[in-house]
This record gives C-alpha cells, sequence and structure tokens, in this order.
C-alpha cells in the first residue's frame, strides 16, 4: 500500500470513527456535514472525497463488519473441513462477536427502530449483498455434499430466505440482555439447524424421488 493510499485510508477509518464516537456521545448524528466536518477541522468538499453522506458511513460499518466477520472466520484453520452447516454457524457465532465489539453503536442506531424500517435498510446494502454471495457459496457446497437438497426453483432463493435469518438474528440479539448473550447464540444454532432440516432431504423429497422412479420404471 503506497503512503498516499495509506494515508486516504487512515483518513477514512479516522472519520467512521469520529461519527461513531459523536452518535455514541450525543445519540444523534450531526446536524450537517459541514458541521461534523468543520469539528474534524476538514473543509466540505474534502469530506466527500471519503464519504458522500452519512449513510455512507454507516454503510461502511457494515461492510467492516462482515469483511472482519470472513476474514476471521475464513483465517481459522478448520474451516475448510467444515460441512456447509458449520460455516454457517460459524459464521453467525463470528459475526456475533465482531457486533459486540459496535454493540453501543448499534443499540443507539437501530434498537426500537427496526420494527418502523424496512427489513433491509439502505446503509446494509453491501453488506446484504456481500452475504448473499458467501450463502450462496454455502447452499452449492451444501447441494454437493447433499446436506441440502436440490429443489427447482426454491433452492436459488435460499440465500434471501438466509439473508432474512441474518435480520432475525441481528434484532433477537439487539434485545437481547442474557449474560454473555447466552440466549443469542441458542437462537442462532436452533435457527440454522432448522434452516438446514428445511433445505435438507425430507420425507416428502424422499416420497416423490420413490413416485419418479415407479413413473419411469413403467
Amino acid at each position: 500500500m503506497t503512503e498516499t493510499k495509506k494515508n486516504q485510508t487512515d483518513k477514512k477509518q479516522q472519520i467512521l470513527d469520529e461519527y461513531i464516537n459523536y452518535v455514541l456521545e450525543n445519540g444523534k448524528e450531526p446536524a450537517s456535514i459541514f458541521k461534523f466536518a468543520k469539528a474534524l477541522k476538514m473543509k466540505e468538499a474534502d469530506f466527500y472525497q471519503y464519504f458522500t453522506s452519512f449513510e455512507a458511513i454507516k454503510e461502511a460499518v457494515w461492510e467492516i463488519l462482515f469483511d472482519q466477520t470472513l476474514q476471521e472466520l475464513q483465517g481459522q484453520e478448520v474451516y475448510p473441513s467444515y460441512s456447509a452447516r458449520e460455516k454457517l454457524l460459524g459464521f453467525f457465532f463470528t459475526w456475533i462477536e465482531e457486533l459486540k465489539k459496535r454493540r453501543s453503536y448499534l443499540l443507539s442506531v437501530y434498537k426500537g427502530g427496526m420494527k418502523q424500517r424496512n427489513a433491509f435498510v439502505p446503509e446494509m446494502k453491501v453488506f446484504k449483498e456481500k452475504f448473499k454471495s458467501f450463502a450462496k457459496d454455502v447452499v452449492m457446497e451444501g447441494k454437493e455434499t447433499e446436506e441440502i437438497a436440490d429443489r427447482p426453483f426454491i433452492t436459488d432463493r435460499y440465500d434471501e430466505a438466509l439473508w432474512l435469518q441474518v435480520m432475525f438474528v441481528f434484532q433477537y440479539w439487539l434485545k437481547d440482555t442474557s449474560p454473555a448473550f447466552e440466549k443469542t447464540d441458542a437462537a442462532v444454532e436452533k435457527s440454522v439447524n432448522l434452516a438446514f432440516d428445511l433445505m435438507g432431504k425430507s420425507a416428502v423429497d424422499s416420497f416423490l424421488d420413490f413416485a419418479k422412479f415407479l413413473y419411469q420404471s413403467k
């Protein structure tokens, strides 16, 4: 990384950190980018070299949460040997650990407001895209190992269903007051196991396969 690139990265991180600190200390966003940039001893025009809005800063927070989660997860020596189910479980447990580092900020921004907002909030756009890409890879691996049943027109939608699970876990975690967030850990395990039970080969699939076999054997 060149010195200029490093300086830009450092400045971007500084702005992000200062924004989070402002929200934590004041319980709200800065009144305007002009006032926020002034407090940082920056010209407003210089601020826009890094972020175009406060929404862009919040989007960057979510992207960092995803990138750090995946980096930590895939950096584990045993990760390549994980089953599809274990990879998804690993993602959620690692993600929760990353969320904890920003809990005060996330509570300030989202607690009590998620019900009034769409399940997909604008600042989570990049996070959602990256998670769905990860989920598609997990589903593909699950199909190859037959952990996940290949159902026409349905399998291609599993990534969207798993995204809804992300939103469920996040909202559950925001409200969780149990020691060490034990209830969230239990909710993750039970919801992921349920998801794989539903995506896995069921008695209905076996019946349809048998019926198809009988029909083709006539």
